[in-house]
Protein backbone atom coordinates (compact mmCIF):
# COMPACT_ATOMS: atom_id res chain seq x y z
CA UNK A 1 0.00 0.00 0.00
CA UNK A 2 1.10 3.48 -0.94
CA UNK A 3 0.53 6.43 1.45
CA UNK A 4 -0.86 9.63 0.80
CA UNK A 5 -3.21 12.34 1.77
CA UNK A 6 -5.35 12.64 -1.44
CA UNK A 7 -9.10 12.89 -0.82
CA UNK A 8 -11.64 11.18 -3.15
CA UNK A 9 -15.43 11.51 -2.83
CA UNK A 10 -17.36 8.59 -4.71
CA UNK A 11 -20.97 9.75 -4.73
CA UNK A 12 -22.83 6.38 -6.34
CA UNK A 13 -26.34 4.84 -5.23
CA UNK A 14 -25.42 1.82 -5.77
CA UNK A 15 -24.01 0.23 -2.63
CA UNK A 16 -21.94 -2.57 -4.28
CA UNK A 17 -20.24 -0.42 -6.46
CA UNK A 18 -19.14 2.23 -3.36
CA UNK A 19 -17.78 -0.04 -1.92
CA UNK A 20 -16.07 -1.27 -4.25
CA UNK A 21 -14.68 1.28 -5.38
CA UNK A 22 -13.97 2.59 -1.85
CA UNK A 23 -11.96 -0.91 -1.41
CA UNK A 24 -9.68 -0.84 -4.17
CA UNK A 25 -9.12 3.21 -3.44
CA UNK A 26 -8.09 2.87 -0.15
CA UNK A 27 -5.78 -0.39 -1.20
CA UNK A 28 -3.81 2.35 -3.72
CA UNK A 29 -3.59 4.66 -0.39
CA UNK A 30 -6.40 6.93 -0.89
CA UNK A 31 -8.31 8.28 1.67
CA UNK A 32 -12.00 7.58 0.63
CA UNK A 33 -15.38 8.71 1.32
CA UNK A 34 -18.58 8.17 0.06
CA UNK A 35 -22.13 9.22 -0.53
CA UNK A 36 -25.36 7.80 -1.73
CA UNK A 37 -27.02 10.79 -3.55
CA UNK A 38 -26.10 14.18 -4.58
CA UNK A 39 -27.92 16.43 -2.15
CA UNK A 40 -25.44 14.26 0.47
CA UNK A 41 -22.41 14.86 -1.69
CA UNK A 42 -22.94 18.48 -2.34
CA UNK A 43 -23.70 19.24 1.39
CA UNK A 44 -20.28 16.97 2.42
CA UNK A 45 -18.29 19.74 -0.37
CA UNK A 46 -19.73 22.58 1.37
CA UNK A 47 -17.94 21.70 4.13
CA UNK A 48 -14.89 19.77 3.16
CA UNK A 49 -12.36 19.37 0.19
CA UNK A 50 -11.30 16.81 -1.65
CA UNK A 51 -8.95 15.96 -4.71
CA UNK A 52 -11.30 14.24 -7.21
CA UNK A 53 -14.92 13.68 -7.11
CA UNK A 54 -15.77 10.49 -8.72
CA UNK A 55 -19.67 9.99 -9.51
CA UNK A 56 -22.43 8.22 -11.13
CA UNK A 57 -24.26 9.84 -14.09
CA UNK A 58 -27.51 8.15 -13.08
CA UNK A 59 -29.00 7.72 -9.76
CA UNK A 60 -32.04 5.81 -9.73
CA UNK A 61 -34.86 7.59 -11.98
CA UNK A 62 -32.74 10.64 -11.67
CA UNK A 63 -30.98 11.12 -15.11
CA UNK A 64 -29.36 14.29 -14.31
CA UNK A 65 -27.99 13.96 -10.92
CA UNK A 66 -24.28 12.97 -11.83
CA UNK A 67 -24.32 16.36 -14.30
CA UNK A 68 -26.21 18.57 -11.15
CA UNK A 69 -23.28 17.17 -9.28
CA UNK A 70 -20.39 18.12 -11.87
CA UNK A 71 -22.04 21.58 -12.22
CA UNK A 72 -22.04 22.19 -8.64
CA UNK A 73 -18.60 21.38 -8.46
CA UNK A 74 -17.40 23.11 -11.61
CA UNK A 75 -18.90 26.89 -9.92
CA UNK A 76 -17.80 26.31 -6.50
CA UNK A 77 -14.72 23.78 -6.38
CA UNK A 78 -13.22 24.72 -10.18
CA UNK A 79 -9.81 23.40 -9.78
CA UNK A 80 -11.21 19.82 -8.23
CA UNK A 81 -11.25 17.25 -11.19
CA UNK A 82 -14.68 14.92 -11.11
CA UNK A 83 -14.95 11.80 -13.05
CA UNK A 84 -18.08 10.25 -14.80
CA UNK A 85 -19.01 6.91 -14.74
CA UNK A 86 -22.09 4.75 -15.80
CA UNK A 87 -23.51 1.80 -16.95
CA UNK A 88 -25.33 3.84 -19.54
CA UNK A 89 -22.82 5.48 -21.56
CA UNK A 90 -23.91 7.26 -24.84
CA UNK A 91 -22.37 9.54 -26.97
CA UNK A 92 -24.89 12.06 -25.76
CA UNK A 93 -23.85 11.92 -22.44
CA UNK A 94 -20.39 11.70 -22.85
CA UNK A 95 -20.27 15.05 -24.48
CA UNK A 96 -22.39 16.93 -21.69
CA UNK A 97 -20.29 15.31 -18.65
CA UNK A 98 -16.91 16.99 -20.88
CA UNK A 99 -18.79 20.30 -21.43
CA UNK A 100 -19.56 20.43 -18.09
CA UNK A 101 -16.37 20.22 -17.03
CA UNK A 102 -15.95 16.25 -16.34
CA UNK A 103 -12.19 15.71 -16.79
CA UNK A 104 -12.41 11.93 -17.68
CA UNK A 105 -15.69 9.42 -18.59
CA UNK A 106 -15.61 5.79 -17.91
CA UNK A 107 -18.36 3.12 -18.71
CA UNK A 108 -19.54 0.49 -16.24
CA UNK A 109 -18.07 -2.63 -16.16
CA UNK A 110 -14.39 -1.22 -15.70
CA UNK A 111 -12.04 -3.80 -17.57
CA UNK A 112 -10.23 -3.71 -14.51
CA UNK A 113 -8.74 -2.23 -11.19
CA UNK A 114 -6.11 -0.52 -12.84
CA UNK A 115 -8.22 1.75 -15.39
CA UNK A 116 -9.80 3.74 -12.52
CA UNK A 117 -6.62 3.74 -10.41
CA UNK A 118 -4.73 5.24 -14.04
CA UNK A 119 -7.82 7.85 -14.13
CA UNK A 120 -7.34 8.83 -10.65
CA UNK A 121 -3.75 9.54 -10.96
CA UNK A 122 -4.20 11.24 -13.52
CA UNK A 123 -6.73 13.76 -12.22
CA UNK A 124 -4.54 14.31 -9.82
CA UNK A 125 -1.81 14.85 -11.34
CA UNK A 126 -4.15 17.43 -13.23
CA UNK A 127 -5.11 19.23 -10.11
CA UNK A 128 -1.36 19.72 -9.03
CA UNK A 129 -0.37 20.72 -12.58
CA UNK A 130 -2.91 23.63 -12.01
CA UNK A 131 -2.10 23.88 -8.69
CA UNK A 132 1.32 24.43 -9.47
CA UNK A 133 0.49 26.84 -12.24
CA UNK A 134 -1.70 29.19 -10.47
CA UNK A 135 0.93 29.54 -7.74
CA UNK A 136 3.60 29.84 -10.33
CA UNK A 137 1.15 33.23 -12.28
CA UNK A 138 0.33 34.34 -8.54
CA UNK A 139 4.42 34.62 -7.88
CA UNK A 140 4.99 36.08 -11.35
CA UNK A 141 2.39 38.96 -10.66
CA UNK A 142 3.60 39.41 -7.32
CA UNK A 143 7.12 39.64 -8.86
CA UNK A 144 5.79 41.98 -11.66
CA UNK A 145 4.10 44.37 -9.14
CA UNK A 146 7.24 45.10 -6.93
CA UNK A 147 9.38 45.25 -9.81
CA UNK A 148 7.44 47.61 -11.57
CA UNK A 149 8.20 49.57 -8.99
CA UNK A 150 11.80 51.08 -10.07
CA UNK A 151 14.31 53.06 -7.92
CA UNK A 152 17.77 52.38 -6.35
CA UNK A 153 18.06 55.31 -4.17
CA UNK A 154 18.16 54.83 -0.24
CA UNK A 155 14.94 57.01 0.52
CA UNK A 156 13.21 53.98 -2.07
CA UNK A 157 14.52 51.34 -0.52
CA UNK A 158 13.00 52.18 2.37
CA UNK A 159 9.69 52.44 0.59
CA UNK A 160 9.91 48.77 -1.16
CA UNK A 161 10.79 47.34 2.47
CA UNK A 162 7.94 48.87 4.03
CA UNK A 163 5.73 47.69 1.38
CA UNK A 164 7.46 44.05 1.53
CA UNK A 165 6.60 43.81 5.42
CA UNK A 166 3.08 45.41 5.85
CA UNK A 167 1.90 43.67 3.09
CA UNK A 168 0.85 40.39 4.74
CA UNK A 169 -1.08 42.77 7.18
CA UNK A 170 -5.00 43.17 7.98
CA UNK A 171 -3.96 46.74 8.98
CA UNK A 172 -5.38 49.60 7.05
CA UNK A 173 -2.32 51.81 5.08
CA UNK A 174 -2.29 55.60 4.44
CA UNK A 175 0.13 56.66 1.43
CA UNK A 176 1.28 59.92 1.55
CA UNK A 177 3.45 61.60 -1.26
CA UNK A 178 2.97 64.40 -3.38
CA UNK A 179 1.10 64.52 -6.85
CA UNK A 180 2.77 61.39 -9.61
CA UNK A 181 5.09 59.69 -6.86
CA UNK A 182 3.06 56.56 -7.82
CA UNK A 183 1.31 56.00 -4.65
CA UNK A 184 -1.72 53.89 -6.22
CA UNK A 185 1.62 51.61 -7.63
CA UNK A 186 2.40 50.85 -3.99
CA UNK A 187 -1.22 49.98 -3.30
CA UNK A 188 -1.28 47.54 -5.78
CA UNK A 189 1.85 46.11 -4.79
CA UNK A 190 0.74 45.57 -1.36
CA UNK A 191 -2.72 44.06 -2.68
CA UNK A 192 0.01 41.58 -5.13
CA UNK A 193 2.27 40.67 -1.91
CA UNK A 194 -0.56 40.04 0.40
CA UNK A 195 -2.55 36.84 1.35
CA UNK A 196 -5.91 38.68 -0.95
CA UNK A 197 -4.17 38.98 -4.07
CA UNK A 198 -6.40 36.41 -5.77
CA UNK A 199 -9.43 38.80 -4.79
CA UNK A 200 -10.30 42.14 -6.61
CA UNK A 201 -8.10 45.29 -6.13
CA UNK A 202 -10.82 48.15 -6.64
CA UNK A 203 -9.57 51.85 -7.12
CA UNK A 204 -11.90 54.95 -6.86
CA UNK A 205 -10.62 58.76 -6.82
CA UNK A 206 -12.55 60.30 -4.18
CA UNK A 207 -11.68 63.50 -5.77
CA UNK A 208 -12.57 63.03 -9.02
CA UNK A 209 -16.58 62.00 -8.35
CA UNK A 210 -19.40 64.25 -6.97
CA UNK A 211 -20.80 63.87 -3.53
CA UNK A 212 -23.99 62.45 -4.61
CA UNK A 213 -22.53 59.68 -6.60
CA UNK A 214 -19.57 59.08 -4.57
CA UNK A 215 -21.47 57.48 -1.77
CA UNK A 216 -23.53 55.48 -4.66
CA UNK A 217 -20.56 54.40 -5.96
CA UNK A 218 -18.95 52.98 -2.26
CA UNK A 219 -21.68 51.55 -0.99
CA UNK A 220 -24.19 50.94 -3.41
CA UNK A 221 -27.56 51.66 -3.76
CA UNK A 222 -31.18 49.95 -3.77
CA UNK A 223 -33.69 49.98 -6.30
CA UNK A 224 -36.15 53.23 -5.78
CA UNK A 225 -33.69 54.79 -3.66
CA UNK A 226 -33.50 58.26 -6.08
CA UNK A 227 -34.53 58.55 -9.59
CA UNK A 228 -33.48 56.68 -11.92
CA UNK A 229 -32.52 53.72 -9.55
CA UNK A 230 -34.14 51.09 -11.59
CA UNK A 231 -32.33 48.09 -10.09
CA UNK A 232 -30.09 47.45 -6.91
CA UNK A 233 -26.16 48.32 -7.50
CA UNK A 234 -23.61 46.56 -5.40
CA UNK A 235 -21.30 49.29 -4.40
CA UNK A 236 -17.29 48.82 -4.57
CA UNK A 237 -17.04 48.29 -0.81
CA UNK A 238 -19.16 44.70 -1.88
CA UNK A 239 -16.85 44.60 -4.61
CA UNK A 240 -14.00 44.37 -3.63
CA UNK A 241 -14.88 41.95 -0.80
CA UNK A 242 -12.06 39.49 0.06
CA UNK A 243 -9.66 41.83 -1.41
CA UNK A 244 -8.48 45.47 -1.35
CA UNK A 245 -10.10 49.00 -1.93
CA UNK A 246 -7.38 51.93 -2.59
CA UNK A 247 -9.52 55.09 -1.58
CA UNK A 248 -7.18 57.94 -3.58
CA UNK A 249 -7.24 61.36 -2.90
CA UNK A 250 -8.71 60.40 0.62
CA UNK A 251 -8.78 64.19 2.12
CA UNK A 252 -11.18 65.13 -0.79
CA UNK A 253 -14.04 62.95 0.77
CA UNK A 254 -16.94 65.32 1.68
CA UNK A 255 -17.49 65.30 5.56
CA UNK A 256 -20.73 63.33 5.60
CA UNK A 257 -18.86 60.28 4.10
CA UNK A 258 -16.39 60.20 6.54
CA UNK A 259 -18.99 59.56 8.71
CA UNK A 260 -19.99 56.50 7.03
CA UNK A 261 -16.66 55.32 5.97
CA UNK A 262 -15.41 55.46 9.78
CA UNK A 263 -18.60 53.10 10.53
CA UNK A 264 -17.60 50.69 7.71
CA UNK A 265 -13.92 50.72 9.00
CA UNK A 266 -15.24 49.97 12.72
CA UNK A 267 -17.73 47.50 11.91
CA UNK A 268 -17.12 45.70 8.47
CA UNK A 269 -20.31 46.50 7.60
CA UNK A 270 -22.09 48.55 5.21
CA UNK A 271 -25.62 50.05 3.73
CA UNK A 272 -26.48 50.85 0.42
CA UNK A 273 -28.04 53.84 -0.32
CA UNK A 274 -31.84 53.45 0.25
CA UNK A 275 -31.33 50.19 2.16
CA UNK A 276 -32.54 49.55 5.89
CA UNK A 277 -30.28 46.32 6.06
CA UNK A 278 -26.32 46.45 6.12
CA UNK A 279 -24.12 43.92 4.59
CA UNK A 280 -21.12 42.71 6.16
CA UNK A 281 -17.47 42.77 3.93
CA UNK A 282 -14.13 41.92 4.51
CA UNK A 283 -11.86 44.70 2.63
CA UNK A 284 -8.55 45.75 3.13
CA UNK A 285 -8.53 49.81 3.21
CA UNK A 286 -5.62 51.57 1.80
CA UNK A 287 -5.90 55.15 1.12
CA UNK A 288 -3.57 57.94 -0.74
CA UNK A 289 -3.34 61.47 -0.28
CA UNK A 290 -1.28 64.44 -1.57
CA UNK A 291 -2.66 66.71 1.12
CA UNK A 292 -1.32 66.87 4.44
CA UNK A 293 -4.28 65.08 6.66
CA UNK A 294 -2.86 66.20 10.23
CA UNK A 295 -2.81 69.64 9.60
CA UNK A 296 -6.66 69.01 8.05
CA UNK A 297 -7.43 67.34 11.25
CA UNK A 298 -5.98 70.19 13.05
CA UNK A 299 -7.98 72.83 10.94
CA UNK A 300 -11.15 70.70 11.34
CA UNK A 301 -11.25 69.81 7.26
CA UNK A 302 -10.92 65.82 8.22
CA UNK A 303 -12.34 63.99 10.85
CA UNK A 304 -9.63 63.28 13.68
CA UNK A 305 -11.20 59.48 14.57
CA UNK A 306 -10.94 58.80 10.79
CA UNK A 307 -7.26 59.74 10.57
CA UNK A 308 -6.25 57.43 13.54
CA UNK A 309 -8.20 54.34 11.46
CA UNK A 310 -6.89 55.13 8.34
CA UNK A 311 -3.28 55.86 9.44
CA UNK A 312 -2.51 52.53 11.28
CA UNK A 313 0.38 52.33 9.34
CA UNK A 314 1.31 55.54 6.99
CA UNK A 315 3.92 55.06 4.06
CA UNK A 316 5.67 58.23 2.96
CA UNK A 317 6.71 58.24 -0.71
CA UNK A 318 9.89 60.50 -1.82
CA UNK A 319 9.25 63.31 -4.20
CA UNK A 320 11.88 62.16 -7.28
CA UNK A 321 14.19 65.22 -6.46
CA UNK A 322 15.00 63.77 -3.38
CA UNK A 323 15.25 60.56 -5.65
CA UNK A 324 17.68 61.69 -8.00
CA UNK A 325 19.99 58.89 -8.29
CA UNK A 326 16.89 57.16 -9.58
CA UNK A 327 15.99 59.19 -12.37
CA UNK A 328 18.37 57.53 -15.04
CA UNK A 329 17.16 54.09 -13.72
CA UNK A 330 13.46 55.13 -14.33
CA UNK A 331 14.07 57.56 -17.60
CA UNK A 332 15.47 53.94 -18.95
CA UNK A 333 12.27 51.65 -17.76
CA UNK A 334 10.24 54.45 -19.12
CA UNK A 335 11.73 54.79 -22.54
CA UNK A 336 11.42 50.92 -23.00
CA UNK A 337 8.02 51.36 -21.95
CA UNK A 338 7.08 54.07 -24.11
CA UNK A 339 9.12 52.45 -27.23
CA UNK A 340 6.97 48.88 -26.49
CA UNK A 341 3.63 50.91 -26.73
CA UNK A 342 4.52 52.76 -29.80
CA UNK A 343 6.06 50.21 -31.72
CA UNK A 344 9.43 51.82 -31.72
CA UNK A 345 13.08 51.05 -30.64
CA UNK A 346 14.35 52.34 -27.68
CA UNK A 347 17.13 54.81 -28.04
CA UNK A 348 19.54 56.33 -25.03
CA UNK A 349 19.67 59.12 -23.59
CA UNK A 350 22.65 62.00 -24.94
CA UNK A 351 24.34 63.39 -21.71
CA UNK A 352 23.12 66.62 -22.41
CA UNK A 353 19.48 65.04 -21.95
CA UNK A 354 20.17 63.27 -19.16
CA UNK A 355 21.98 66.11 -17.34
CA UNK A 356 18.85 68.08 -18.22
CA UNK A 357 16.68 65.57 -16.75
CA UNK A 358 18.85 65.17 -13.30
CA UNK A 359 19.10 68.73 -12.61
CA UNK A 360 14.92 69.28 -12.90
CA UNK A 361 13.11 69.37 -9.90
CA UNK A 362 10.21 67.73 -11.78
CA UNK A 363 6.98 69.26 -9.28
CA UNK A 364 4.95 66.13 -11.09
CA UNK A 365 7.47 63.45 -10.28
CA UNK A 366 7.46 60.33 -11.50
CA UNK A 367 4.36 60.99 -13.73
CA UNK A 368 5.91 64.12 -15.28
CA UNK A 369 9.16 62.30 -16.05
CA UNK A 370 7.58 59.60 -17.63
CA UNK A 371 5.10 62.06 -20.04
CA UNK A 372 8.27 64.33 -20.64
CA UNK A 373 10.61 61.08 -21.91
CA UNK A 374 6.80 59.83 -24.14
CA UNK A 375 7.03 63.08 -25.84
CA UNK A 376 11.33 62.79 -26.24
CA UNK A 377 10.69 59.75 -27.53
CA UNK A 378 8.04 60.18 -30.24
CA UNK A 379 9.20 63.32 -31.29
CA UNK A 380 12.91 61.93 -32.00
CA UNK A 381 14.14 61.70 -35.36
CA UNK A 382 17.97 60.72 -34.09
CA UNK A 383 19.61 57.23 -32.91
CA UNK A 384 19.11 59.23 -29.11
CA UNK A 385 16.67 61.14 -27.44
CA UNK A 386 18.82 64.84 -27.78
CA UNK A 387 18.21 67.40 -25.33
CA UNK A 388 16.17 69.52 -27.72
CA UNK A 389 13.44 66.27 -28.13
CA UNK A 390 12.80 67.34 -24.54
CA UNK A 391 9.78 69.71 -23.30
CA UNK A 392 11.12 73.38 -23.28
CA UNK A 393 10.48 73.36 -19.48
CA UNK A 394 12.84 70.71 -18.76
CA UNK A 395 15.61 71.55 -21.09
CA UNK A 396 15.64 75.43 -19.89
CA UNK A 397 15.04 74.28 -15.92
CA UNK A 398 17.45 75.98 -13.96
CA UNK A 399 18.12 74.33 -10.66
CA UNK A 400 18.91 77.37 -8.79
CA UNK A 401 16.47 80.77 -8.95
CA UNK A 402 18.17 82.84 -12.09
CA UNK A 403 19.84 86.27 -10.28
CA UNK A 404 17.46 89.19 -11.18
CA UNK A 405 18.05 91.80 -13.78
CA UNK A 406 20.78 94.14 -12.66
CA UNK A 407 19.28 97.73 -12.39
CA UNK A 408 21.52 100.78 -12.38
CA UNK A 409 21.22 104.72 -12.80
CA UNK A 410 21.62 104.00 -16.40
CA UNK A 411 19.96 100.96 -17.32
CA UNK A 412 16.81 99.98 -15.89
CA UNK A 413 14.45 96.56 -17.21
CA UNK A 414 10.94 96.25 -18.51
CA UNK A 415 9.35 94.60 -15.19
CA UNK A 416 6.28 93.26 -17.03
CA UNK A 417 8.76 90.86 -19.41
CA UNK A 418 10.31 89.69 -16.52
CA UNK A 419 7.38 88.74 -14.79
CA UNK A 420 5.51 87.43 -17.70
CA UNK A 421 8.57 85.45 -18.83
CA UNK A 422 8.94 83.36 -15.11
CA UNK A 423 5.29 83.61 -15.02
CA UNK A 424 4.92 81.39 -17.99
CA UNK A 425 7.40 79.22 -17.61
CA UNK A 426 5.65 78.21 -14.03
CA UNK A 427 2.45 77.39 -15.68
CA UNK A 428 3.59 75.19 -18.57
CA UNK A 429 5.24 73.14 -15.57
CA UNK A 430 1.94 73.11 -13.83
CA UNK A 431 0.74 71.76 -16.68
CA UNK A 432 2.80 69.35 -17.87
CA UNK A 433 3.10 68.39 -13.96
CA UNK A 434 -0.86 68.02 -14.22
CA UNK A 435 -1.26 65.88 -17.20
CA UNK A 436 -2.87 69.20 -18.19
CA UNK A 437 -5.39 69.38 -16.61
CA UNK A 438 -6.61 72.79 -15.59
CA UNK A 439 -8.31 72.10 -12.60
CA UNK A 440 -5.27 70.29 -11.01
CA UNK A 441 -2.68 72.97 -12.35
CA UNK A 442 -4.51 75.47 -10.81
CA UNK A 443 -4.16 74.08 -7.27
CA UNK A 444 -0.77 73.34 -8.27
CA UNK A 445 0.05 77.34 -8.87
CA UNK A 446 -2.45 78.69 -6.06
CA UNK A 447 -4.62 79.92 -8.65
CA UNK A 448 -8.18 79.89 -8.43
CA UNK A 449 -9.20 78.02 -12.36
CA UNK A 450 -10.44 81.26 -13.85
CA UNK A 451 -7.17 83.00 -12.76
CA UNK A 452 -5.18 79.98 -14.66
CA UNK A 453 -7.79 80.34 -17.77
CA UNK A 454 -7.07 84.01 -17.52
CA UNK A 455 -3.22 83.48 -17.96
CA UNK A 456 -3.41 81.01 -20.19
CA UNK A 457 -5.66 83.18 -22.65
CA UNK A 458 -2.78 86.24 -21.90
CA UNK A 459 0.46 84.21 -22.62
CA UNK A 460 -1.38 81.62 -25.34
CA UNK A 461 -0.33 79.22 -23.89
CA UNK A 462 -2.41 75.56 -25.48
CA UNK A 463 -3.98 73.35 -22.43
CA UNK A 464 -3.61 70.14 -24.54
Amino acid sequence: MTENNHRILIVDDEAGMREVLQIVLENAGYQVMAAAAVDAAIAFLEKESVDVVVTDLYMGKDRTAGLRLLAYVQENQPMTPAIMITAHGTVQSAVEAMRLGALDYLQKPFNSNEEILLRVRRAIEKRELTRENLALRLEQTRNLQIDSMVGNSASFRKVLTMVRQVASLPSTVAIYGESGVGKELVARALHSLSPRSEKPFVAINCGGIPETLLESELFGYKKGAFTGANQDKEGLFVVANGGTIFLDEIGEMPAVLQVKLLRVLDNSAITPVGGLSSVTVDVRVVSATNRDLAAMVEQGNFRKDLFYRLNVIPIHIPPLRERVDDIPLLARHFISKHAESMGCPAKPLSPEAENALLRNDWPGNVRELSNALERALGLSVHDRIELDDLPPHVREFQSTPASPPVISEDQGIDLESVVSELESKCIRQALEASHYSQQKAAKLLGLTPRSLRYRLDKYNIAAE
